[in-house]
């Protein structure tokens, strides 16, 4: 089967944003699992910053990967994937101008659509990286990026985290990135249906959806009228390869114990209680 173009791979995403279906997202973090996705019938696909995080760097997701790295990943999977491939671009790497270096970037790697999160990243001294940066900042970097986009039919989706906002406010941010342009909006820390439907009835545009396996998010007739086409619910393909691995070497190994869970084992073989120590030590943050 021929590897379709990166250009059509993007047409393809934006058929999908315009029928009135939900879809529900690929964990694919390299080329192979993004192959396996397309071949089982999976219409999108997903690179986590946080799974390319482990993937690349064994690291958490501290916001520890750079641009370059994440690219490369990109990069290696949109050489051979045979279904749309959405970048999770963090915040842009940086400020506006950053984040046009990352659409460049990522557009060149091959991604049918990416999201910009307003999120303040790295955390700030002494806090935790829920913070979001103002909204005109946010709106900035959403301009920047079409205006640095190069192809139109790569999709870009602006992010915000409605868990630690308002309704009000995280409605007034979501319309504030529609009218700036973006071809739709993420949104992580939904709650339910009602908390949904209130932000997404002042919206014109296609929504994508961080739930995290969120049992009062799971009917998806509903969650397509309400204006969604994306589901993102969370990485569990990732963490059962990281699983696999490690029962296959423990049994190589002759090694009875393997009660270990993906999560104890990506807790236990990342760099992250080396990462928390070194924030709690020189950056008083406790994540």
């Amino acid at each position: 089967m021929a590897t379709p173009s990166q250009h059509d791979l993007r047409y393809q995403f934006r058929d999908l944003l315009a029928r009135e279906d939900c879809y529900f997202t690929a964990s694919t973090f390299d080329p192979m699992s993004a192959r396996i996705a397309a071949d089982l019938g999976f219409e999108v696909g997903i690179l986590g910053g946080s799974v390319a995080s482990l993937q690349v760097l064994a690291a958490p997701d501290f916001a520890l990967i750079t641009l370059s790295e994440f690219v490369e990943q990109a990069t290696r999977i949109g050489r051979v994937a045979r279904l749309p491939i959405i970048a999770d671009a963090d915040h842009g790497y940086g400020n506006a101008l950053n984040v046009m270096r990352t659409i460049t970037e990522l557009e060149r790697a091959g991604v049918a659509a990416l999201t910009i999160e307003d999120t303040l990243l790295p955390a700030k001294y002494g806090r935790k990286s829920t913070d979001l940066v103002p909204l005109e900042e946010g709106v900035g970097k959403i301009r920047a990026a079409l205006e640095a986009r190069i192809d139109p039919a790569m999709s870009i989706f602006a992010r915000t985290n409605a868990g630690v906002l308002s309704t009000e406010d995280a409605t007034t941010r979501a319309m504030a990135y529609e009218r700036a342009g973006a071809d739709g909006i993420c949104m992580v820390g939904i709650r339910d249906f009602d908390h949904l439907e209130s932000i997404a009835e002042h919206l014109n545009i296609p929504l994508m959806l961080v739930t995290y396996d969120n049992p009062e998010l799971r009917d998806r007739e509903r969650l397509a009228r309400a204006g969604v086409r994306v589901v993102v619910n969370g990485h569990g393909a990732y963490f059962a390869a990281i699983k696999a691995t490690y029962d296959c070497l423990r049994e190589q190994r002759q090694i009875a114990d393997g009660n270990l869970n993906a999560s104890e084992l990506s807790t236990r073989y990342s760099t992250l209680e080396e990462n928390r120590e070194w924030a709690r030590r020189y950056m008083d943050v406790n994540e």
